[in-house]
């Protein structure tokens, strides 16, 4: 989940441009990644796939939020990022950044949403106006926080909004500093574990408009490098079968990766719908061929992009998404 660029539009695209081939006679691929809690990307991480698949030397560095995850991408210190959620993305390509999901990971159902504290009088979406929420500005948050406000008949600022990451949440809470947080695992399940109450989870989103973890690449390089990216595709599909066939393993893997303990990671896991290599081409993830266009994925980047235009945080929008989605590495991946 993530936030704005910190360059040019100009810079930024000429950067990632000139460093696709400095990075491919290199051989050198660094993976970004956030903190999801329990998911498969983390055997992936743990089972050590990405270096096994990919050839030359590959890296983890890892992100507490979208912001910085957008910056280095900008900054060309990446080629992957995954974990990230589609509003810093759309940011990105509104931008006219070269980038496009090659993996959508998982669908957000009980594992994201607003938490609140007890005795805040807060039991509602309406109830939050005139109160303190803590929110990761620019942020799959602001598209949520933005939706959920909407329906509810609350002005977007009738509510006191406090950009921090995640960890910094979670001391604000013990604090007494903020009414509520919008927010992710592991913070959302830890700040509900300490009392809080969750009012909304991105359950309550429709598919079309809906939470995702996605894995991005920069379009450029990924199209000169097209065997990295299946391979890249694979160790992430791989992670997916290990999940699927050694449930138990699997989560003893991720609650270490995660940092969390066993019966957290399980019920972090059950908060996801994950998808395999086979599932990107289908229409209820990324799509194939002409269908990439409808796909949910794609509506939901469109969907997204109207609602942070209508709030502020995009001015300038593509023609379309389409671009920005491409299951072609998948779909070899899967064969």
């Amino acid at each position: 989940m993530g936030k704005y660029l910190g360059m040019g539009l100009t810079a930024s695209v000429l950067l990632i441009a000139a460093a696709a081939s400095t990075f491919a006679d290199a051989q050198e691929v660094v993976i970004g990644y956030e903190n999801g809690g329990a998911d498969p990307y983390m055997v992936t991480k743990g089972m050590n796939l990405f270096q096994k698949n990919i050839p030359g030397k590959v890296s983890l560095k890892y992100f507490d939020s979208g912001p910085a995850a957008m910056s280095a991408l900008a900054s060309n210190s990446l080629q992957f990022m995954c974990g990230i959620g589609i509003p810093p993305f759309v940011t990105g390509v509104s931008q006219g950044l070269p980038l496009a999901i090659v993996f959508n990971q998982e669908r957000y159902t009980r594992d994201a949403g607003i938490v609140v504290r007890p005795g805040k009088g807060i039991d509602s979406v309406a109830d939050l106006k005139g109160k303190t929420i803590a929110i990761v500005v620019g942020s799959q948050a602001s598209f949520e926080l933005a939706t959920f406000l909407t329906e509810a008949h609350v002005p977007m600022e009738s509510v006191r909004q406090l950009n921090m990451s995640p960890p910094e949440m979670h001391v604000a809470w013990t604090t007494g500093s903020i009414d509520a947080a919008i927010v992710w695992d592991p913070v959302f399940d830890a700040l509900q574990g300490l009392g809080g109450h969750a009012i909304k989870t991105d359950a309550d989103l429709p598919p079309d408009a809906s939470s995702y973890n996605v894995c991005i690449a920069n379009t450029k390089w990924a199209n000169a490098n097209p065997d990295i990216v299946v391979a890249f595709v694979k160790a992430l599909d791989q992670g997916v079968t290990y999940t699927k066939e050694h449930p138990d393993d699997a989560l003893a893997m991720m609650a270490k990766e995660a940092g969390v303990t066993l019966p957290v990671a399980k019920a972090e896991l059950a908060g996801y719908e994950y998808y395999s290599a086979k599932d990107q081409v289908t229409p209820k993830v990324l799509g194939s061929g002409s269908g990439m266009a409808t796909s949910a994925t794609t509506k939901t980047l469109e969907n997204t992009a109207k609602v942070l235009q209508k709030i502020g945080r995009v001015t300038d929008m593509p023609a379309s998404f389409a671009p920005a989605v491409n299951s072609s590495f998948a779909a070899k991946a899967a064969q």
